[in-house]
């Protein structure tokens, strides 16, 4: 997470949001640390501290990307880009089923993958708060 994110920027980006995740869709009253301010495009491949650039990420998908812009996919080692919240739509990427977030695109599996969305503490997590009708987050 970059210190340098204006106060002011940080509130907007999370109003945005609504305090979900823009990844896995986990609100941030839901998560043990709650969220963070992520650079889509990292400062060290040229993004900027700008609304466009920024997500609002719960820190295991914030860890999880780090600075990666995207994956190679095999078996065709095709290099494969992340979802961008500013320009996707969750939905044409990715689906939800008992609590596993499903790629439907190869964005979306590049996305799965290097987030790690489906580890099974995460899925379990998700399926719990299915069950009392608060995930997805929005």
């Amino acid at each position: 997470m970059s210190r340098n994110i204006p106060e002011k920027l940080r509130v907007m980006v999370a109003n945005r949001a609504d305090h979900v995740c823009e990844y896995c869709l986990m609100h941030q009253d839901d998560l043990v640390f709650g969220c963070q301010i992520d650079h889509i495009l990292s400062l060290k491949h040229g993004g900027e501290t700008l609304p466009e650039n920024l997500a609002y990420s719960c820190l295991t998908d914030n860890i999880n990307k780090g600075s990666d812009i995207g994956t190679v996919l095999l078996p065709d080692r095709k290099l494969t880009r992340f979802f961008n919240p500013r320009e996707d739509k969750w939905e044409d990427h990715f689906t939800i089923s008992e609590g596993h977030i499903l790629p439907k695109t190869q964005i979306g599996e590049a996305t799965v993958k290097i987030l790690q969305l489906n580890a099974p503490d995460r899925v379990l997590r998700r399926q719990l708060l299915m069950l009392v009708g608060k995930y997805p987050g929005r």
